[in-house]
Parts: structure tokens; sequence; C-alpha cells
């Protein structure tokens, strides 16, 4: 590790204040020449420390950069992870004031409830299934707590992979006799089409993507638990997120998802 236990606790305390007031601050690659990924992943679970003593609960994680093209664009040779806790999934249905946002974006998502914890290592696409109570349709809005999008992958990574607000659609669909693979989905802002996709595009299979997290989780110590839901990753590029936007995703066989910013 590149940084002191100090300068990662006042990273992750500036973090936790920013996520609060909707203040952006100094990203991290302008404040310090020379970060490593140890260094970005320690912020991100100081940040974590900081909230769940306060009495944030974590519900969930995320995965980022499932795209081989954007890992290559960012010069990454996998995705990255961040936590998601209960204040930051909002309700289908409840507009979403810009007011609690900085620099929002929103991507579609197939989201996996769990039913059984899933701890790594050794864990692949057929132990993810098992322990599947189901799939969700899902959008991420992903924000950033620093004051402008950088290149640099570890800013996002300390800043909990860029995790924003959540919204879960309704249904729950069972994952037997599913190929996630082969899940289309169409992407609208306003009523007209802006992309389409399938659930292939996420790492050839959604669920080797939540695999990937449970074995990377494992060298921290954490496990993937019970109840939890887990983003496994956008099937097509992210959209600007602008007051008055309306966003649906329609996926084939597991239902849609909206959401409205105000």
């Amino acid at each position: 590790m590149s940084l002191t236990v100090k300068q990662i606790e006042q990273v992750a305390v500036e973090l936790v204040e920013a996520a609060r007031t909707h203040t952006p601050i100094v990203p991290l690659s302008e404040r310090f020449s020379d970060v490593s990924y140890e260094d970005a992943y320690a912020i991100q679970l100081k940040t974590y420390d900081i909230k769940t003593k306060s009495g944030v609960v974590i519900v969930g994680k995320k995965i980022g950069f499932t795209s081989r093209a954007m890992q290559l664009q960012f010069n990454m040779t996998e995705p990255d992870y961040g936590m998601i806790d209960d204040t930051m999934v909002t309700r289908e249905g409840q507009p979403i004031p810009m007011s609690r946002l900085i620099l929002p974006k929103i991507e579609p998502e197939i989201a996996f409830l769990l039913k059984d914890d899933l701890a790594g290592p050794g864990v692949n696409a057929a132990k993810v299934l098992d322990a599947t109570a189901g799939v969700l349709p899902a959008l991420e809005v992903y924000d950033s707590r620093y004051r402008t999008w950088t290149a640099n992958i570890k800013d996002s990574i300390s800043d909990d992979a860029s995790a924003g607000v959540f919204i879960l659609g309704g249904r729950l669909t069972p994952v037997q006799d599913l190929d996630l693979r082969l899940v289309g989905m169409v992407f609208e802002r306003n009523g007209g089409v802006v992309s389409t996709g399938a659930g292939a595009a996420v790492l050839g299979n959604p669920a080797e993507s939540v695999a990937w997290l449970a074995n990377k989780l494992a060298a921290y110590g954490i496990s993937l638990k019970k109840g939890e839901f887990v983003m496994s990753g956008s099937l097509v590029p992210a959209q600007e997120v602008k007051a008055g936007s309306f966003f649906r995703a329609t996926f084939d066989h597991i239902g849609t998802v909206s959401a409205l910013f105000e």
C-alpha cells in the first residue's frame, strides 16, 4: 500500500461526508500521485466501516466494468465492485430528486437475490444459480462523490465503485430453466429506445459476474450473504441523467423497471 492508514481514514471520512451533503470533493488521483488498488479498496472498506457504525445496513453488492470494452478503455484486467447500503435503494415509482445526486448516469442490470450465502474461493456460475432465489430487473444510477469523472479506475473503486441509487423491479423470477445469457433488454428514455442488449454482454453470463465477485471478496474475508441482492453489471452503455428524464428497461422473461428524475 502507498497511502498511510491516516490518509486512508481521512479520504474515507471525506467521502462519507460528501455523500451525506451531496457536495463533491477533489478526486483521489489529484491528491496522491501513487495510489494502489489495495489503497482504493481500503478506502472503500473504511467508508463502510464508518457507515455501519452509524447504523447503515449493507443490503447488497454491485459489480462494475463487466464489459471487456470498458476494461480495455480503463486499462483494467477485471471488473470492480462496491457495497450497497439501505440508504441507496429507492422505491420504483418514487421520483428521484436531482438534488441528492452529483454526476449521475443510469444503466440497466439483472439483479440476483440470494437465498444462501456464497463464499469463495471456488464459486462458479452453477453455484451462483443454486444459491439464487431469483432475478429482478434493476436500474443503477451510478454517481461520483468526486467533483469530476476521471479515467482513473482507482478513483471509482475508492468511491464505492461509484455506487449511487438502485431501483429494483417488483417481479422476482426463478432462474431454473432461464438462460440468462439470452435474456434480451430494451432500454428507453422518455419513450424512445436508446439501446438494446442481452445478458451475454455481462462477462458472457451474469451468473459468471456474481461468481467473480464471490471469489474476489474471499481475499478480504467477505462473503455474499443470504438475503442480499447483487447487481451483476450493465448490459449496455450508461445514459446521462437530467431532471425530467424517465427511463424504463424491459427485460425478456423477467419484467420491467423504471425511474423518474425531478
